[in-house]
């Protein structure tokens, strides 16, 4: 049985990832992309968890994460094509349509 530690060292590994991927691009797909890839280490500490403990909880509620985070991922993918018609970029940086 592979011990807990390495699986919390790959959930941190891919949360540091994706918390860079977030800090550093512009593209608003990127981000979303990113996003994922730290919801999904936080979905492999809770089925971890729920398997060290041999308990479903934790898989439930990752069940349910992933569940939400295709939801947001949907809309966010949405809105994006949206201002994509709109202005032809997804530069986050350079789009304003949400200001005063």
């Amino acid at each position: 049985m592979i011990p807990l530690s390495f699986y919390l060292g790959l959930a941190a590994l891919l949360f540091s990832i994706g918390l860079y991927g977030v800090m550093t691009h512009k593209n608003g797909i990127r981000m979303i992309m990113c996003i994922e890839l730290m919801l999904n280490s936080a979905n492999l500490n809770l089925v971890a968890f729920s398997s060290y403990t041999d308990t479903l909880n934790g898989q439930v509620f990752a069940m349910f994460s992933i569940a939400l985070a295709a939801a947001e991922a949907a809309v966010g993918f949405a809105i994006f094509m949206a201002i994509y018609r709109m202005h032809d970029k997804i530069n986050l940086d350079e789009l304003n349509i949400l200001r005063w």
